[in-house]
């Protein structure tokens, strides 16, 4: 059975920094592309940040970049993403993400793994 854990989410002010780990269990960590989404309350799901199983490849939303950083330990089955910057606007449920392939996707349903989400809350 696939698990993902979030944690490390909190209320922070704008310009604050946060690191969100998410830990995997139960799936082949080190050859599964993952991904972070997140989402705000009235709002779809939006895709943040993804990474190859390698984590030689990274891609990010342009709402995020230059901001975020994701990263992986895949020894140690978890992956992060190191947000700077935070803005309000980054107040959302911040999801984990797994699609048991190399490949990464920005389609929430490519992905069948997921977290139970972390709320990360930025006041201005």
């Amino acid at each position: 059975q696939v698990q993902l854990v979030e944690s490390g989410g909190g209320l922070v002010q704008a310009g604050a920094s946060l690191r969100l780990s998410c830990a995997a269990s139960g799936l082949t960590f080190s050859t599964s592309a993952m991904a972070w989404f997140r989402q705000a309350p009235g709002k779809e799901r939006e895709y943040v940040a993804g990474i190859s199983w390698s984590g030689r490849g990274t891609d990010y939303a342009d709402s995020v970049k230059g901001r975020f950083t994701i990263s992986r330990d895949n020894a140690k089955n978890t992956m992060y993403l190191q947000m700077n910057s935070l803005k309000p606007e980054d107040t959302a449920v911040y999801y984990c993400a797994g699609t048991g392939a190399v490949v990464v996707s920005k389609r929430p349903g490519n992905y069948p793994y997921w977290g139970q989400g972390t709320q990360v809350t930025v006041s201005s």
